[in-house]
């Protein structure tokens, strides 16, 4: 079989699978295909059903308001009312916080729409191994075709922002500068993707697996394999938003810091390497998605594409917004520390990378 690094070259491939896949809904047995339809038809539900979900959506986003004002403004304190007579003005401070320095702003909202669209585009023409999933029952057990370019999207992504930062056209520290109103920007985006995605699935009739009950089906998602062309939206929200959005925050973080004391802090540095060597990994990785779970079964709902797009990214930054906001001087590890941190780090990717193997039938 001809081989392009490794890998059987594209064309010889997917021939290879066509012709095996032909006739895959012929070899399913009627057992088989029973199976599967009780499989693709609500029954049960999961994450405490409809009130569970619901609460869920409804305290996130203060969740995230929340967290942000006690590193922020706080020190990382977790605030609270001193007493029953001061909830409701604690709720006004706290609303004073999300209305003074987390509304959205045009540089918030330029760059988080920039970025989904850049993120969007470099999908669609840059060039990736193309890797079959499993054959969807929904479809009559046809296999669909994912381009894996994510790397190349990475290493473009990259290259750009190096150049827009050092020419000045846009200083990424302005993502640190400007991160209340940004995560207000994910948060919305996060719930108007999703109900966009949940009526168009209804208005094209691709729904499936529905329960019936709007707020969980909300949650849950309605279509299984949505698509924009060639590129699946929900493979395209795993890898190119949230741990780009989450490396930039931790860079930009870094470069902030550079600013305002002329050096970076090994401890911010350390989740620039974290969160870089994360990301990469991902998008080598990403030939394995198609065939998982999360290809073949989930849906499309509020749960995959808020945590993609807003909860992940502004979730998972604490440490380097703790950091970005205190003297190193406050939190500096002492030298064994962070040799200690960097080593264990560097083994673990070490082995992940070069021992463990990660074919897409293995993953």
């Amino acid at each position: 079989m001809a081989q392009v690094n490794g890998r059987p070259s594209d064309a010889t491939e997917l021939r290879k699978r066509a012709s095996a896949t032909k006739a895959v809904s012929d070899l399913i047995t009627m057992a088989g295909r029973e199976s599967d339809r009780k499989l693709d038809t609500h029954t049960t539900y999961e994450f405490g059903g409809p009130i569970g979900v619901t609460i869920m959506i409804a305290i996130f986003p203060p969740l995230m308001y929340y967290f942000w004002i006690c590193l922020w403004f706080y020190d990382g304190a977790l605030v609270h009312p001193n007493g029953l007579s001061d909830i409701v003005p604690f709720l006004g401070r706290m609303w004073d916080h999300v209305r003074n320095d987390a509304a959205p702003n045009t540089w918030a909202t330029s760059f988080y729409i920039g970025l989904m669209i850049f993120q969007l585009f470099l999908a669609f023409i840059m060039p990736g191994y193309k890797q079959e999933g499993l054959p969807v029952p929904s479809l009559n057990y046809k296999t669909l075709t994912y381009n894996c370019n994510a790397l190349a999207c990475w290493y473009a992504t990259l290259v750009t922002s190096i150049v827009v930062h050092t020419t000045g056209i846009l200083r990424l520290t302005g993502i640190i500068d400007n991160f209340g109103p940004l995560m207000t920007v994910s948060i919305l985006w996060g719930f108007g993707l999703s109900l966009a995605t949940y009526w168009v699935s209804v208005a094209q009739g691709t729904q499936i697996r529905m329960s019936g009950n709007f707020m969980y089906d909300f949650w849950m998602g309605a279509p299984l394999n949505p698509r924009i062309g060639s590129v699946d939206l929900k493979m395209f929200q795993e890898v190119r938003i949230p741990w780009v959005l989450l490396f930039y925050i931790c860079v930009a973080g870094a470069c902030k810091q550079y600013e305002d004391y002329g050096y970076v802090s090994a401890n911010v540095a350390f989740m620039v390497l974290a969160t870089g060597l994360y990301i990469n990994a991902c998008a080598k990785g990403e030939e394995c998605i198609p065939q998982t779970w999360d290809m073949f079964h989930e849906k499309d709902g509020f749960m995959l594409i808020f945590w993609n797009f807003a909860g992940v990214p502004f979730t998972y930054c604490y440490p380097t917004l703790y950091m970005v906001r205190r003297h190193p001087d406050v939190y500096q590890f002492p030298l064994w520390g962070s040799i200690a941190l960097y080593t264990t780090l560097m083994v673990a990717h070490y082995m992940y990378v070069f021992k463990i193997p990660k074919r897409p039938n293995l993953c």
